[in-house]
């Protein structure tokens, strides 16, 4: 789970979390959960497989890793971890995670501050968390425009929708089709193919000519749907011409 607006005070059994390793004991070590700011044990089974003859040979104090939660007690607030449970794919996301997170962070904070709103910082964190979980998620709704309106006060929402553009290029997926135009009667002529391609680039689908009877036409978008979507609509006036030309269109 991702690091929250207003964060829980203990981690879920079989969360992923990060530690700091912080000292190391004969049998294990204790660890920081770094985002829940409170202590965890590693038991020496659990650092790696297999047998550990000298703990200090695999894991360093002040060493920061992913790991697993195998234990909780919420009443003596008692958490085991595990870092041999955790998948190659598991650290990896996790990661990317709380690196994409603490960006968003960073970047909300900043916009508090370009509003000069830092001394209603909890409120305002308050209020979004009422709606969102994470920086993340909050920083996707902002950026999809589908953050309720009375979430965000106008200058916060201003400023931190600034921050994002300046940082953080848009996504733009693209897709491809090969199109082969073979003129059926004589209706099918330069002159039609031209048109049809005019009328297809104004689409925002871009053609290239390969060597006659070969096209290829190119959408982008923010999403693949809206890029096939475009494809789509270039499709259907591929169609209206279907009594000049043969068509085939193929990924």
């Amino acid at each position: 789970m991702r690091l929250l607006i207003l964060q829980k005070n203990l981690p879920e059994l079989g969360e992923i979390v990060l530690v700091k390793i912080n000292k190391i004991m004969p049998h294990g070590a204790y660890c920081e959960l770094v985002e829940y700011k409170t202590d965890s044990y590693l038991p020496i089974g659990e650092v790696a497989s297999g047998w550990i003859k000298n703990i200090h040979e695999r894991i360093k104090e002040g060493q920061r890793d992913v790991a697993k939660v195998v234990f909780v007690d919420p009443s003596r607030r008692a958490i085991d971890v595990s870092l041999k449970k955790v998948s190659t794919k598991e650290k990896k996301e996790k990661i990317t995670e709380y690196t994409l997170e603490k960006r968003a962070e960073k970047f909300f904070v900043q916009a508090i501050g370009a509003a000069h709103e830092e001394a209603k910082s909890a409120d305002i964190k308050r209020r979004v968390a009422q709606k969102v979980q994470t920086y993340t998620e909050l920083l996707e709704r902002v950026q999809e425009n589908k953050l309720d309106k009375d979430i965000l006060d106008d200058d916060v929402r201003a400023a931190f929708v600034d921050i994002i553009s300046k940082n953080i290029k848009p996504k733009s997926y693209t897709v491809a089709y090969t199109v082969e135009l073979t003129a059926s009667s004589g209706k099918g002529n330069i002159k039609l193919i031209r048109k049809i391609y005019g009328e297809i680039e104004a689409l925002g689908v871009e053609v290239v000519y390969e060597g006659a009877p070969h096209y290829k036409i190119i959408a982008e978008g923010p999403s693949y749907a809206v890029a096939e979507g475009k494809i789509k609509e270039a499709q259907q006036v591929l169609q209206k011409h279907s009594d000049a030309f043969d068509i085939t269109v193929k990924k």
